[in-house]
Parts: structure tokens; sequence; C-alpha cells
């Protein structure tokens, strides 16, 4: 919903933008099928012809969303064209949503399955914080990204050539045992929990950090909060991507509501 407003998605739309989103997804994956790649490709010229159609509306009747402010934004009389505002949509799309479900879901499945560390946040609301970041270690919901190497250089001993591609597995890096101690184990009281990778680092540092750290802390809390006797009633089924990790389906028992405080 949140996204949806951001980009001033009619309500009506929402739920066909949802599942574009989710046909989208592995466009970022390596190694697609050829029939992986013709239902991305089906899903993304979709979701393109319908961008094109919703700015061509908003720039007739502009709203108060983000989408109609970057077409009313203009540097020295020049305004964003069409391409470029198609290309952020797709990026706060990508960047600001499916990023997010997949840190909700992976940190409900790992709370649910530690219930010992899920009691310690009960106790001690002040660890919600630190959790997220503990989840967002373990189960990053970005396994990996790629650089290009700008000059001749070495990556661990290994010999990397300008302009060579390199795939970085922050996933792996998140459970580097010379950064953190027991590193596959699940623990909300870990001291340097923060010091992941899974936003990256450097110039490429993720801009949504801060909202994702927000939304997951608030979604989390609230969820655990409203439903304490939530419980997992099934296996559930992980999403096929490789670079984004998170969950197709994972069944819950929510158990006896709470009346939320106010």
């Amino acid at each position: 919903t949140i996204i949806s407003e951001i980009l001033g998605v009619p309500e009506p739309d929402r739920h066909r933008i949802l599942h574009l989103g989710e046909l989208a997804a592995p466009s970022l994956d390596i190694g697609l099928t050829w029939a992986e790649f013709q239902r991305v490709e089906r899903g993304i010229t979709e979701f393109n012809a319908w961008l094109h159609e919703h700015i061509r509306q908003l720039r007739r009747n502009e709203g108060d969303d983000l989408m109609s402010q970057l077409i009313r934004t203009s540097q020295d009389g020049e305004y964003l064209t069409d391409l470029e505002l198609e290309a952020t949509a797709g990026l706060v799309l990508a960047a600001g949503f499916e990023t997010t479900v997949n840190l909700l879901g992976n940190g409900i499945r790992m709370l649910l399955e530690h219930p010992g560390q899920l009691a310690k946040l009960r106790e001690r609301p002040d660890l919600w914080a630190n959790a997220v970041e503990e989840i967002l270690r373990l189960d990053s919901p970005v396994q990996m990204t790629a650089r290009v190497a700008r000059t001749d250089t070495s990556v661990d001993g290994q010999p990397v050539r300008r302009g060579q591609t390199i795939a970085v597995y922050l996933a792996a890096a998140n459970r580097d045992p010379a950064v953190f101690t027991d590193p596959h184990r699940f623990d909300v009281e870990r001291d340097n929990a923060n010091r992941h990778l899974s936003f990256s680092g450097g110039r490429h540092f993720c801009l949504g950090a801060a909202l994702a750290r927000a939304e997951g802390e608030a979604g989390l809390r609230t969820l655990f909060g409203r439903y304490p006797d939530i419980t997992l009633a099934g296996p559930g089924e992980r999403r096929p991507t490789r670079v984004l990790r998170g969950w197709s389906s994972l069944p819950v028992s929510l158990g006896q509501t709470t009346t939320p405080s106010r």
C-alpha cells in the first residue's frame, strides 16, 4: 500500500502491480531458463506499458504522490523524461517493496523457529531494532550483488582484471567467522549484528536502508504484539529467485488477537 501510494497507483490497479512485481523479480537473477526469461519479459513489458499510461495520466492530472512531484520537478528548465520516470518507478517498486516483503517474511519464519529468541523480545522490546539487524545478517533479503573492476586488483588472492564483473555474495560475508562469533547462530542480542553487508556498502550503500529498518521493526513488532499466539501452520515455500530471498507462501495460524494500545 505504501509503495502504491508513493507511485500514485490507483486502488483498482494495486493487486495487478503487485503481481507484475512478483513476475519481474527474477530479472535480477543469472542463468534463467528460456521459459523463466519469457515469463519475466512478459511481466516487465506489461508493467512498462501500464506505467507509460499511468505517467501520461499523471501529467494530465497530477496528485500529491512522489511520481507527480517528480513530474513537476525541473532543473534549469528541464524536466524528467518518461524514460527517466519509468526507471525511477521500477527501482522504487523493486527496492522499496520486494526487499521489505522478504525481510518481513524471513523475520517471521526465523522468530517462529526460535521461540527462545522471540521470548527475549517480548521481555525486552528494546531489542527489536537489533533483532532486525540480526535477521538482515542471517537471512538477507538480497543475497548477492555485482561490481565491475575499474582497475586490475585482487580479491582474497584471486586476481581480477579491469572490466571484469565480480559476483559478490553478501550472504556469505554476513556469516564471516572473522567478524561474527558463531556466525550461523541466530542471536537477537548479538552486539555487532549491524556489521552485516545486506545493504551493500560504500557509494552503493542502499539509500533506503533507514526506511527498510524502520518498516522491518514496525512490521514485526506489530505482528507479534497483535498476535502473541502466532505459530507456523506449514512448511511454506521459498521463492525460486537466487538474488532475492524470500517466501512465496508462509502459512501461519494467528491465534488470539490482542487489542492494540493507543
